[in-house]
């Protein structure tokens, strides 16, 4: 018997805080399949204003590498790196995702991870 999702759907979020590494386990649902919309975001800044800042994003899900990149930061202001993705879960499966970030000259002002379950 299939159970029906619930009146409101499952919102998970994780923050790094003070950490380069920020994780967020969903549980498993023994009853029934879930979709979920994920966002993985770095915000970092320039502040020495040097032209050879770089910062880098790492995503796994289930512990497998899901997506990369590094990127160059812009001189002035913030900058950025963001990853929206889409994951079917099985019942009885939990999913586990972890981004971690890579800097040089840059600092991290925020790495998060956002799960909302898709109706």
């Amino acid at each position: 018997m299939k159970r029906p999702p619930p009146a409101t759907p499952e919102r998970w979020s994780a923050d790094s805080g003070h950490r380069d590494v920020v994780r967020l386990d969903i549980p498993a649902d023994a009853l029934r399949e879930r979709r979920f919309e994920i966002f993985v975001r770095l915000v970092v800044a320039n502040k020495a204003h040097r032209n050879d800042a770089t910062h880098a994003l790492r995503v796994l899900v289930d512990g497998a590498l899901e997506w990369s990149r590094s990127a160059a930061t812009h001189v002035d202001g913030s900058d950025s790196l963001d990853l929206r993705l889409h994951r079917c879960v099985p019942p009885g499966r939990p999913l586990r995702l972890s981004a971690s970030c890579e800097l040089h000259c840059a600092q991290r002002l925020r790495l998060s991870i956002d799960a909302e379950e898709e109706g």
